[in-house]
């Protein structure tokens, strides 16, 4: 990126229900399965109308949100989740080619060239009446000219989404089936609703929420494939869904707003943002829904998560986001009696999968004490002093291309510097708590398999003859490819995220920090 916000707010989601976010946590103390993740005060991931470039802070964090202007994040009250408002980094409008040649904006575009216009005093909107605009459409009209700001910055802001939305009127009046006009008028919406007092009660927010949504269905049906009109559609039915609490109507918004997400992602599938929001909805709807669905919801969050996050692996809310919902599924997991068979991941292996993605996130992000806080609660279910341990199936040493039978199963472990395969000696020693001699440790090191994290070049998942039957995974280095298998897919996808993010953090310059959570 090349510009800069101001700090972007405390945000992300929460799975678990959520403690006071304005109290201190006693410094790592020894989390028990009963509790909950802390979250941010409010929510990040909803809060805007539009997707619009939003670079992080930092050049090497690229999420953005979709309200630059006001950074405030809001939470969301399903299992202590929070919409985490990530807006577009970028993303890219296609040409909308109209009779009278006009195109979608962004928000910030529209409020900058409306001002400049308004203050011109010379737009031809502006010789018409009040009364015209209000019979092209009068409830849009009636909504929009009685918001008022709760200082003199948001009544500037609310005359220039006023002028805007008499320009869209205007514009529909002319061509009923200008789609571009109708998208603009529904973010001019969209964004007079957040404009809206916390104590006001005339207008109504949801009023506004649910005309910015007629105007969202009508611009898609006159042009299906405008994604920026489905993410934005469904960010403002999640926030209707929000007002309504745990209630069946809540539940019909939540589905339909995962829809509209769906279906944005389908138009443009490279919107990690729209992922990430799509997992909050999810997680929103878990909440409510019966009980026998709650877990198939749930794991189709964490897929959206994951998904966001193989996206754009900075992207530090995302990350957060799947270590809460890992967390309150562990959590769901162990008051339900456990996994059901062995095939499951156990509640102890939650919690600790959990633990890697919040540890990460507080790495890329580590002045943002909502992930302090969430570590402080989960660093004791790191392996201390790795970030995670686990078996592979691995070739002999120097041997990537072996007979199958040649293969054996063993644990190895990944730190900040690199993943290393733990000898049979050394697990002897260690369950001794004997310091293993400078000798015996390079002979070792020559034994075992092991991967320096600044030799990494890739990391993915594999498919070949040459390997034993199962999950292969793929790790491509400055001095070759190392191949391994995992125990299932799932223990796959683990040790991606993991060895990746790792890898992310390094090439971020947070190895540090990463050191420091597992090394205390």
């Amino acid at each position: 990126m090349s510009t800069t916000t101001p700090e972007e707010p405390e945000l992300q989601n929460g799975v678990v229900p959520e403690p006071n976010s304005n109290s201190e946590l006693e410094p790592e103390p020894q989390p028990k399965p009963s509790d909950p993740l802390p979250q941010p005060e409010s929510q990040p991931e909803q809060e805007a109308p539009e997707p619009k470039p939003e670079p992080e802070p930092e050049p090497e964090i690229t999420d953005a949100d979709p309200k630059p202007e006001d950074p405030k994040p809001s939470p969301i009250q399903s299992n202590g989740s929070e919409n985490a408002t990530d807006k577009e980094a970028q993303i890219s409008k296609p040409e909308l080619r109209k009779d009278e040649g006009s195109r979608t904006f962004t928000m910030r575009e529209l409020l900058h060239g409306l001002k400049t216009e308004e203050t011109d005093a010379i737009s031809p909107y502006s010789q018409e009446s009040p009364q015209q605009h209000v019979d092209q459409n009068d409830a849009a009209m009636d909504l929009i000219s009685s918001v008022t700001g709760v200082d003199e910055e948001g009544r500037s802001r609310q005359r220039i989404l006023t002028f805007a939305a008499r320009r869209y009127a205007s514009a529909i009046e002319r061509n009923p089936e200008d789609y571009d006009a109708l998208y603009n008028w529904a973010l001019v919406l969209q964004e007079s609703a957040d404009n809206v007092s916390q104590d006001s009660t005339s207008p109504s927010k949801d009023a506004l929420l649910e005309e910015a949504c007629k105007k969202y269905d009508e611009a898609t049906h006159l042009c299906p494939t405008l994604h920026d009109a489905f993410y934005n559609w469904a960010i403002a039915i999640s926030d209707r869904a929000k007002m309504r609490g745990r209630t069946k109507e809540a539940e019909e918004l939540w589905k339909q707003a995962t829809k509209n997400y769906e279906k944005a992602v389908q138009l443009n599938w490279n919107s990690p943002q729209a992922l990430n929001n799509w997992g909050l909805a999810l997680q929103e709807l878990s909440a409510i829904v019966p009980a026998r669905e709650k877990q198939t919801i749930v794991r189709t969050a964490i897929s959206k998560f994951r998904a966001a996050i193989r996206l754009q692996y900075d992207f530090h809310r995302a990350i957060y986001n799947l270590g809460t919902v890992l967390y309150g599924l562990a959590e769901d997991t162990l008051r339900t009696g456990g996994s059901v068979n062995a095939k499951e991941v156990s509640p102890s292996e939650l919690y600790s999968q959990s633990a890697i993605y919040i540890a990460a996130a507080h790495a890329l992000k580590p002045s943002y004490s909502v992930y302090s806080s969430a570590l402080r609660l989960v660093r004791s279910m790191l392996p201390l002093p790795h970030l995670k341990v686990g078996y592979l199936t691995a070739p002999p040493v120097g041997k990537p291309v072996a007979p199958h039978s040649d293969w054996k199963r063993s644990q190895f472990f990944l730190t900040h510097e690199g993943l290393y395969q733990i000898s049979k000696i050394e697990q002897k020693q260690s369950a001794q708590s004997l310091s293993g001699r400078s000798g015996d440790a390079a002979n070792m090191d020559k034994r075992t398999i092991g991967v320096d994290i600044p030799d990494i070049v890739s990391v993915s998942a594999c498919a070949d003859l040459t390997l034993p039957p199962g999950a292969g995974l793929c790790i491509d280095t400055i001095h070759g490819q190392v191949f391994m298998v995992a125990d299932s897919w799932e223990s796959l996808d683990g040790w991606l995220d993991a060895i990746r993010l790792v890898y992310t953090i390094f090439a971020r310059g947070k190895s540090d920090v990463l050191a420091g959570i597992i090394t205390g």
